[in-house]
């Protein structure tokens, strides 16, 4: 009888023992930390989202996007844009943010209203550099988290009717900018093509007939995405 008892007292010793143990690991189990991101998108009604809703605008699906492809991350993003905004503007935008240096990835749309203003191209030559330099401060001074993204062609929707010369101008403001951005080792995305389907594809075109809609953006988004990962 004896020996019974020191036996299930054993038995109840090991009992609490392993459920120590177990306690101990499942309270050294920690949940996996967040990791905040900050996104800066600076440009003009291309970046604010004319004519379409808030989340549908570029930089807010390529937010979502980035969420979904990563694990326990988050995104702070800052837009710093306003229909209209030519090179000279959106200067005088950012200087009037008080915008940190430590944005984990900036992108940067810029120079169809100096196209459509009929701003000298000079101005443009001169500016998009400074806007460059910008960026890459605000991004850390990492010129490898910065995104240029050239510009649609407006030409392609029923206010552009189809006029080539908008689309020659266009060409020759994005070639200037892919040119610069090659030579200084800058990511530079080209999305202008997938614009200039609006007048086959109606549904990349909003609602006012002249800028790009939610899907138009969805599909810049897809090409932006490989290349915002790569960043991160």
């Amino acid at each position: 009888m004896k020996q019974l008892t020191l036996f299930i007292s054993a038995i109840f010793i090991l009992f609490l023992c392993c459920n120590a143990t177990d306690s101990n690991q499942t309270n050294n189990i920690k949940t996996p930390q967040t990791t905040n991101y900050k996104l800066l998108s600076l440009g003009d009604s291309y970046t604010i989202g004319e004519s379409v809703c808030k989340t549908c605008r570029f930089p807010e699906q390529l937010k979502d996007s980035l969420i979904n492809n990563t694990e326990n991350t988050a995104f702070n993003l800052k837009v710093v844009a306003t229909t209209g905004w030519t090179t000279t503007n959106l200067l005088n935008g950012i200087s009037n943010e008080n915008l940190p240096n430590n944005y984990d990835l900036v992108t940067l749309l810029i120079g169809v209203n100096n196209q459509y203003q009929g701003k000298d191209f000079s101005i443009y030559e001169t500016e998009f550099p400074e806007l460059v330099d910008i960026a890459i401060t605000k991004a850390k001074g990492d010129k490898n988290r910065v995104i240029v993204v050239s510009i649609p062609d407006y030409a392609f929707t029923p206010f552009g009717n189809g006029n080539t010369t908008i689309s020659s101008e266009i060409d020759a403001y994005n070639a200037f900018a892919e040119n610069y951005c090659n030579a200084n080792n800058i990511t530079f995305v080209n999305i202008t093509d997938i614009t200039r389907n609006g007048l086959e594809d109606t549904d990349l075109v909003a609602s006012d007939g002249l800028h790009p809609s939610e899907k138009a953006y969805s599909l810049f988004v897809e090409r932006l995405l490989p290349y915002a990962l790569e960043k991160l």
